[in-house]
Order: structure tokens, then sequence, then C-alpha cells
């Protein structure tokens, strides 16, 4: 019997050869949003993984959208030409299509990086920066007042996720990821807990929904017809008033009709009183609602680790995709093993075929 897992995949005109993504990690090892020899090591690796998909990490749009200053960034000439050659040496060493996830990080920026003080707010003297977000609410006690976006700042915003989007067509990748997850600004225009603007951008479910859906409309005008666009929600806050899964299922319905390919399905991080009920898989069931409620693709993430859980996933119809953080970071080449263990077959670089063809070393259990 064929893998589930390792069939292959098109969105509009991009075609995957398997169904594992190596999801979008924050890397935290940019120069002034520029990427370094840690991504070209980093993201060449992923790219070599077997893996289908490699999603680049949060990639923010402006400045101040950055979570931290080690973040990645595309909101300038030397952004772009710093992701240049990582991008190519991908292209001519892996097997893996290649997206990025653009990210504006609202409330949650000017942080440290995570192993200081687990990622704690910078002050100015370290060399924090203002932050904008959806309604002038910190994130927490100690964090500071962000700027609430008025008029000019949402066009600035829109424009910079735009803007964005055209340095990703120019450097040839295949698919754009914007998030509305985690807490970030997005995310923040969705919850009710963070919405708490007066006018249209705020109130009502459409009120909160408006604002992403603008922008997501405003990239796939920029994005190329034949290419893949996808969005990555939190599909709750785990909180009581918060956003919820049948606000998610809306969005998402409104995220098809503007021409949405799939939705990666996460939860959480909007506030740190959060009470997630942690386990293997646990995200997945959101992900299986909205694929079947919303009508379109998902990505399930999060504590996915086994192969034969992975390849149920797939093969029961909970998910189009699994996408592996923690699991490829601990073992970049899953996939290979994952193959090995369900009897199928993956992309590997030909330097490294002593090992791929060892069955001992690939299927070590």
């Amino acid at each position: 019997m064929s893998s589930a897992l390792f069939s292959g995949l098109a969105l509009r005109e991009m075609s995957v050869a398997n169904r594992i993504v190596v999801s979008p990690m924050c890397q935290y090892s940019a120069r002034d949003g520029s990427a370094t020899n840690w991504h070209l090591v980093y993201l060449g690796q992923m790219s070599m993984s077997g893996a289908g998909l490699v999603v680049i990490e949060a990639t923010h749009v402006e400045a101040r959208g950055r979570i931290t200053p080690a973040c990645l960034g595309l909101y300038s000439d030397e952004n772009e030409a710093a992701l240049a050659p990582v991008i190519a040496f991908c292209r001519e060493h892996g097997a893996a299509r290649l997206g990025i996830q653009l990210s504006h990080a609202g409330r949650k920026g000017s942080a440290r990086v995570p192993w200081e003080q687990r990622g704690a707010p910078l002050d100015a003297a370290a060399g924090g920066w203002p932050t904008r977000g959806c309604s002038g609410l910190p994130r927490a006690a100690g964090w500071p007042l962000p700027e609430a976006l008025d008029a000019a700042g949402l066009r600035e915003v829109k424009d910079a996720h735009v803007d964005a989007t055209r340095r990703a067509r120019r450097l040839g990748l295949d698919l754009v990821e914007l998030t509305a997850a985690h807490g970030y600004l997005l995310h923040e225009f969705l919850s009710p807990l963070t919405n708490r603007r007066p006018d249209a951008y705020g109130g009502d479910l459409a009120g909160r929904l408006r604002y992403p859906l603008e922008i997501f409309a405003a990239m796939r005008e920029a994005w190329p017809a034949e290419k893949p666009m996808g969005v990555r929600i939190s599909a709750t806050d785990w909180l009581e008033g918060g956003w919820d899964l049948p606000e998610a299922v809306v969005f998402c319905q409104e995220l098809r009709a503007l021409g949405c390919d799939y939705v990666a399905v996460s939860t959480g991080g909007l506030s740190l009183a959060q009470q997630v009920p942690l386990g293997e898989g646990h995200q997945v069931p959101f992900a299986a609602t909205i694929r079947r409620e919303a009508d379109v693709p998902t990505m399930a993430v999060g504590m996915i680790h086994r192969p034969r859980h992975a390849e149920a996933i797939i093969a029961e119809g909970q998910a189009d995709f699994v996408a592996l953080a923690r699991g490829m970071l601990a073992n970049p080449r899953w996939p290979w093993h994952a193959a090995a263990v369900l009897d199928a077959d993956v992309d590997y670089p030909p330097q490294h075929v002593r090992a791929y063809k060892s069955a001992w070393l690939r299927n070590p259990e």
C-alpha cells in the first residue's frame, strides 16, 4: 500500500513531492533584518531534508514589526539581496519547494531573543523601539504600550505587507504564507480580547476580520496568480471570551473566497494567561474541523513527531500537510526515517547516498 504522507499534491501550479512541511521557525540570527551564513546552513540543510516544502521563518515586513533585533526581514533592498544567495543554494542542492512566512509582530515586538530573559521586552537603553498594535493594549504587565494604528498606520502596514510580497516574488519563491496567529499584529485584530477599536476594524466579527482580510487581498493581488498563498492562524486563544474555533472557521471561509490556498492551523499565543492542554498532536482536531467546515486545505502543526501518526493524519483526511518544527530541529533527516518506516522513498542529495541507501541507518528501529 502506498503512503499518503509521501504522496504528491498540487496547490495551483506548485506541486510538492510529499506532504511534509518544515515549519517556519524563527532563528534570531539576522543582522538588521538580513540573512546571514546561519540561514545559508540552516535552510540549506532543511532544503535537503526530503521534506516537500520548506517555509522560511517569520520574515517581518517592517523594522518596527520585528519580534527581536535579530529577526529576519524583507523590508529593504539589503534584506532582499542577502536572502537571494540562500535561496539559490537551496535551489541548487535541495529538492524542496520554498515558501516564506511574512509577518508583523505588533505589540509582541521589541523583545529580547528567547535565550535572554525568556524573550522579555527590550527597553530603549538596550535597543528597544516603539511598537505598533491594534488597540494600544500592552502584551502583559511590564510591557510597553504599543501605538494604536491610526488610518495612516493601517495604510503603511498594509503597504509594507504588499512590498514584502513583491520582494518575495522577485526572489522567485514558490509560496507566501501570511501570519495571523500567535498574538502577532493580525491576531490582535481578530481577537475580541485585544481588538477594542471603535472604528470599522473593531466590534463584531465582521469588523475584526476586516483588516486581516484586506491585507491578504492586497498581497494576493501582488502575488502571481499561478503561485499559492496561505495563512497561519491560531484557531483559539485558549481564553474565555477570546477568539475561538467557530470564528476561525468563518475567517477561513472568507480567506478561501479571496484566493487562499491553505491554512496552517495553530493555536494560542495571544496572552501569557492561556492554558493550553499540550500533548501529541493536540492541535490536529482544529485543522480537521477547519478543513471540513471551511472547505480549505490545511496544515496540521504541533507536537507531531511519529511517522505513523503523521501518516494517519493525512490518510484519514484530518489535514493535507503535516508541518514539523522541533521535530525537524532535533532530526533534520526526519523525512528519510519516516520514508523507511512507511516503505516509501524520498529525495536526497547524492553526496549522502551511502547513508540513504543503508536501510539500517534510515530506520534504526
